[in-house]
This record gives C-alpha cells, structure tokens and sequence, in this order.
C-alpha cells in the first residue's frame, strides 16, 4: 500500500511526476513478480513451439506416457512439443516425457555422429 506521494518525507529530491507515470511505477514494482512469472512462462512456451518432433514418432515406443496421451498424440501427430503440450489429453506429465524422450534421441545421435 505504499505510493509514491507517500515517499515524498523520505526523498524530497525525487522528482515530480504525472499521475500515470507514478500510477506506471507503482504498477510495475507491485506486479513484478508476477510480471517475471509470466515472461518466464512465455520464454518455455516459446521454446516449446520450437522443438520439433518427427512425422513418424512412433509414441506407443515412448515408455512413461500414459495410454491417453500416446493415442491422442498418435491420432494428432503434433509437429512441436508446443502443439502436443496444447492437446486436450495431454498433461504436462506426458509433456515432460516427450521433452526428455526428444533430449535422450538428440543425445544418442550425436554420439553415433
């Protein structure tokens, strides 16, 4: 409940400012937190639409995803772990799944290499 007026017996070489540039401030120190927790969710949203997975996976071979998401996924055939993350039967579980499952095949083809 702290404004910026009310600093004003604390700091009287702070400037003057507008309404909405103090309303701005106010804001923006009040919500930070929950402005960085979004940011940070966009971040691994984005980088979910970036992970591309294989035409051709072959999701009943992935141990760990429950029997719905491998039917829903099989049935979708999503392109992106952003898209597969998006279907309806599909939890962040099985998501985390695919994400480790992708980062283990990554893994091994760059030791065959």
């Amino acid at each position: 409940e702290l404004s910026y007026d009310a600093l004003a017996a604390i700091d009287k070489d702070r400037p003057a400012l507008s309404r909405h540039i103090k309303t701005k401030i106010e804001v923006e120190i009040k919500y930070s937190g929950y402005i960085s927790k979004q940011e940070s969710q966009i971040g691994r949203f984005k980088r979910l639409e970036t992970m591309a997975l294989p035409e051709d996976m072959d999701y009943a071979s992935i141990a760990g995803l429950r029997l719905e998401a491998r039917q829903k996924l099989d049935e979708i055939k999503p392109l992106s772990v952003g898209q597969a993350s998006r279907i309806s039967g599909v939890s962040p579980a099985d998501i985390s799944v695919l994400i480790v499952w992708l980062e283990k095949t990554r893994r091994q083809r760059k030791k065959q290499e």
